[in-house]
């Protein structure tokens, strides 16, 4: 912003500077030698003056030759009346005259003032571009929606992979579009409004392309913070121009991206201060979906938001928006799929399986995939490959989840044995616990921010359930390291703080969440985040929902919890506390086990299960 300031001010002193050159040159152009009457006569006596124009109170005339100042003009009050008499004598040329027109002392006022205002106009304008205004004043209500015609659009369903569900959803709108009488037949209308909603990076926007290339109709495409400006009233305004600008290109479809931006519930969170013009411009947006038929206009309009849950309900009430199109994270299936559509853009060796690579990166949306491809793509440039190897993927995994390797973050040889009997802790509880997910790869390259080591598991499978026995596995591998250290240093340090952050997190879940503590009953005691269509949070203040007796009930199952855990991790480690000490002192030595390099471990069958 700074830098802004500092380019208008220059244009402004370039337009004073201007003003006054115009102005001194106007005078030097017009300056005059004012002389005395005697010094005239003289002049008229010596034939040095060529003509001259009487007036009622002076005389202005031209010298034959320049002073010695160079200037060729003058100016002197008249006194004699029989003046005209002696000028003839010596054979001037009289003319009569006025002193000033007013046409010219206009001009001398007009014309610099005019060219300063044009410089200051041109700064004006300069400046409201530079606010997103457009460039003119004039120009600050029109839509700032981006425009695509039928052949502009080169995206279609087959650019689309993992989510065939969202994809079947919207090739009807698709139908629709180009055959209205057939779709209509029976009566059917096309739906005024489509939203996708879905985490980050799912390919929402993408769909919504997809949607515009395979109907081949004008696309608008707009994102909901650029409906509100500094100035009042613009949000409802571009509203109006956007939909005025669609219905004159019918069939057409209107993209709004990111939509939370613009249709925030309104009254929700009244401790923030005013939303008055964000408010008019989600009403004039609910007016707009009222007022057109899509079945005559042929207008669909499409959104997308990642935060359904901060929606005003009147935006998505049947009517405006009928459809509600989810675009959730890839499974399995979906991630080969997206894949395949991204390996086609790189050199791949013969040892890349793209079933493989799926397999390792539950989670992940397609935009994480995109990202993946082009960081092992990279990886492989970088070493001089030929070619793409499943090295590559796996190296590029580790970097996205784990973060960058910080080989120049040098650990005290002590310190290098805590880390490595932490993660080995962590290994070791996690392959005796048979239901907790396989370990890929441990290791003690500091990665990211304040990691020393790391312990890599992928699940076998997508899961979409856990049970209390597989959260309480999951709590006893966190802890694993914790114990470690207990067991073999018989001190705690401070690198197991994020993983008793984590076990307590679940542990708090487990009995507040889902009601699975015995003692608490068959109770929640917390609610989750707002869900779909559900009140946004901070439009109500929230209640509490237990009594200080059941809070201290709450935090004693927690503590118990955490507390069973940590003893469990402690148990299997002391089972098989050769097997951690001897594998801790490889991977000092390798700095990096992989999931072959791990010991078998037989299931541990004794203690709590």
């Amino acid at each position: 912003m700074e830098r802004k300031v500092q380019f208008n001010i220059v244009y402004a002193i370039i337009a004073i500077a201007s003003v006054l050159l115009l102005q001194s040159w106007w005078q030097s152009i017009n300056r005059i030698e004012v002389i005395p009457y005697s010094e005239f006569q003289t002049f008229v006596t010596e034939g040095r003056i060529s003509e001259v124009v009487v007036t009622e109170t002076h005389i202005r005339g031209t010298f034959k030759t320049p002073l010695t100042e160079g200037k060729t003009t003058f100016r002197t009050n008249r006194v004699e009346p029989e003046l005209a008499e002696t000028l003839a004598e010596h054979g001037i040329k009289v003319v009569g005259g006025t002193d000033e027109t007013i046409l010219k002392s206009l001009a001398s006022w007009l014309l610099p003032m005019l060219l300063f205002l044009g410089v200051w106009m041109f700064v004006i304008r300069r400046f409201a571009g530079g606010l997103g205004l457009g460039g003119g004043m004039m120009s600050i209500g029109k839509s700032k929606a981006k425009i695509f015609v039928e052949n502009d659009i080169k995206v279609s369903f087959d650019d689309v992979a993992g989510v065939d569900e969202a994809k079947t959803e919207l090739q009807e709108i698709v139908a629709f579009l180009k055959n209205p009488d057939t779709y209509g037949r029976l009566g059917a209308r096309l739906p005024k409004g489509v939203l996708l909603v879905g985490p980050p990076g799912t390919g929402k926007t993408l769909l919504a392309r997809a949607v515009a290339g395979e109907a081949s109709v004008p696309f608008f495409s707009i994102s909901g913070s650029e409906f509100v400006e500094m100035f009042v009233g613009v949000g409802a305004a571009r509203v109006r121009d956007l939909f005025e600008q669609a219905r004159k290109m019918a069939p057409c479809i209107i993209f709004i991206d990111e939509l939370d931006a613009l249709g925030r519930a309104r009254g929700a969170f009244p401790g923030m201060g005013g939303h008055d013009e964000k408010e008019q411009t989600l009403n004039q947006l609910l007016m707009e979906l009222d007022g057109f038929d899509p079945s005559k206009e042929g207008m669909v309009l499409l959104a997308a938001t990642n935060r359904p849950e901060i929606l005003d309900p009147a935006l998505l009430r049947a009517g405006r928006f009928d459809r509600q199109v989810l675009v959730d994270r890839p499974d399995r299936l979906g991630r080969v799929q997206i894949l395949l559509v991204h390996l086609k853009k790189v050199e791949l060796a013969s040892d890349v399986d793209s079933e493989a690579i799926a397999g390792l990166t539950p989670g992940f949306t397609g935009a994480d995939l995109a990202n993946l491809v082009n960081e092992a793509a990279l990886l492989a440039t970088r070493r001089g490959g030929e070619a793409v190897i499943m090295a590559d993927f796996v190296e590029a995994i580790e970097r996205i989840i784990a973060g960058l390797e910080k080989k120049n973050r040098l650990l005290n040889p002590k310190e290098r044995e805590v880390v490595a009997h932490h993660e080995i802790g962590h290994a070791i509880t996690a392959l005796a616990l048979a239901t907790t997910d396989k370990v890929q790869k441990v290791s003690i390259i500091p990665r990211g921010i304040g990691s020393l080591g790391y312990t890599i598991q992928r699940p076998t499978e997508d899961r979409f359930l856990m049970t209390r026995q597989e959260l309480e596995n999951k709590m006893a591998v966190l802890l694993g390291g914790r114990a470690a250290e207990i067991l073999i240093f018989g001190n705690l340090s401070t690198g197991a703080a994020d993983d008793l952050n984590k076990a307590t997190d679940i542990a708090h879940a487990i009995v507040t969440r889902y009601g699975m503590d015995e003692t608490l009953g068959e109770m929640t005691y917390e609610s989750d985040a707002p869900t779909f269509l559900e009140s946004p949070a901070g439009l109500y203040p929230e209640r509490r929902r237990h009594s200080e007796a059941t809070a201290r009930e709450i935090d004693c199952a927690v503590r118990a919890l955490v507390h069973t855990a940590f003893t469990r991790a402690s148990e299997v480690l002391g089972q098989h506390r050769s097997t951690l000490v001897s594998t801790a002192k490889l991977l000092l030595k390798k700095e990096t086990l992989t999931a072959d390099e791990l010991p078998v471990i037989a299931p541990w069958e004794d203690g709590p299960t």
